[in-house]
């Protein structure tokens, strides 16, 4: 999701760079970095706005270990301000050393607390996936994502290595009792795990910044449950090691979806680089206000009264995911030859569903595609329609509607403040 400022990195998107965007774009979690940290009341100004295949239930979710010389003739005594000048470059190098020696201790050492990390089964699991979950269709977008595949936008400068030992959440505010958990204390209470789609709000129509995947982790509304939120309280200001905050909504997280603090993705503890040990995932929200990586705060607090990292920057407070789809193949760089082709992508309306993909070709009429089957709400879906291709250029459009029965828009509008709307379309050569 959007980052602080400058270019957003995504290194886990293989071949694509930078985050989609203009600077400063919201991410899901890490450093704000910035005078204005986000976490107390105070509403935002104008100025600063940000510009413009899966493991099936039952698995086993256990995770076994494993000196330079002078130039010139002689020496010569150096003047006083040289000499302080390298002597503050010295320091400078030795204390950037030590920094980083310590930076590499605690990687070595969360990387073998990761190694050896042995997680409980889920007491809730998902079935096995439907049969026709994935068409057969070359080019089109997986079902699951894989982990190194998955999408990583947002705003750690230096990716948080945090320590199953040493993680704690802390859960206060406006409830009747205050929750202190540790590592161990979380994982011992009962692990659900799901298919979930998370998407970025810095994803442009039919971007790259969205994924789907196995996660396992225990109820967020069991533990606020626990706690007791008071009347009145709309919002969780959560906040990641770093401290970075993302202000989700209570109702959201309380209305029977599966809200998580996620432990694991894909049959595997979940990467540094995606909030190890533990993140939120939130069905139905971008992930700048659900996703928090390496969560270790929650307040139960109001909208009214605290304004979140991007909130504080222009972006909207809520923001649920918008019904989108997207376009895989073609995919516009290669010729296409006359004759029955394959037009085909993934739909996504997180905590809604997809009810019909429509396709077009050239603004003609609209023809519904086929679904695939999906194992709930919260993913995405693969669909595709068969094209009888004609010489020339053509442009080819799609739209979803969800289970709501609400159309995708073909109102063209950027990312920013609460997500991107528009049509999806391709240019498409055919020989």
């Amino acid at each position: 999701m959007p980052g602080a400022s400058g270019a957003l990195e995504a290194p886990d998107l293989p071949g694509v760079g930078d985050a989609p965007g203009a600077a400063g774009a919201p991410g899901e979690a890490g450093r704000g970095g910035e005078a204005g940290q986000p976490g107390g009341a105070g509403r935002p100004g104008g100025a600063g706005r940000p510009g413009g295949a899966g493991r099936a239930g039952g698995a086993d979710w256990t995770f076994p270990g494993k000196s330079v010389e002078p130039a010139g003739g002689g020496p010569r005594r150096p003047e006083r301000r040289s000499f302080l000048g390298v002597s503050a470059a010295t320091v400078a190098v030795a204390a950037g050393a030590g920094l980083a020696g310590r930076v590499l201790a605690e990687r070595s050492s969360v990387t073998r607390a990761r190694a050896d990390l042995h997680i409980p089964k889920p007491k809730q699991t998902v079935p096995g996936l439907p049969g026709g979950v994935s068409l057969d269709v070359p080019g089109i977008t997986p079902f699951t994502t894989s982990n190194n595949s998955f999408y990583r936008v947002d705003t750690a400068i230096v990716i948080p290595e945090v320590d199953p030992s040493s993680w704690q959440l802390r859960i206060h505010g406006m409830v009747n009792r205050e929750i202190t958990l540790n590592f161990n204390e979380l994982i011992k209470r009962p692990l659900l795990e799901d298919y979930v789609t998370l998407c970025c709000v810095s994803n442009p129509v039919a971007g790259p910044y969205i994924g789907n995947a196995l996660w396992l982790g225990t109820s967020l509304a069991n533990l606020l449950r626990e706690a007791g939120i008071q009347a009145g309280a709309d919002q969780l200001l959560c906040t990641s090691v770093d401290g970075f905050t993302s202000g989700t909504p209570v109702q959201t997280v309380m209305d029977g979806r599966d809200a998580l603090l996620a432990v694991a993705m894909n049959g595997q503890p979940l990467p540094v680089a995606h909030g190890f040990p533990v993140r939120m995932v939130v069905p139905g929200l971008y992930g700048y206000v659900s996703a928090t990586k390496w969560v270790t705060d929650i307040e139960v607090t109001k909208f009214s009264q605290a304004y979140a990292y991007w909130a504080q920057r222009g972006w909207s407070q809520q923001a649920p995911i918008k019904t989108e789809s997207r376009i895989d193949v073609p995919n516009g760089t290669q010729v296409v030859k006359a004759g029955r082709t394959a037009v085909a992508g993934v739909a996504w309306a997180q905590h809604k569903g997809i009810d019909a993909v429509h396709v077009r070709v050239d603004q003609g009429p609209w023809n519904q595609a086929t679904l695939a089957d999906v194992p709930g709400i919260d993913t995405w879906r693969q669909w595709a329609w068969y094209w009888d291709a004609t010489k020339g250029n053509h442009l080819i459009e799609c739209r979803a509607t969800d289970k709501t029965g609400y159309t995708q828009t073909a109102v063209q509008e950027p990312p920013e403040p609460n997500g991107a709307t528009g049509y999806p379309m391709i240019q498409v050569s055919v020989s």
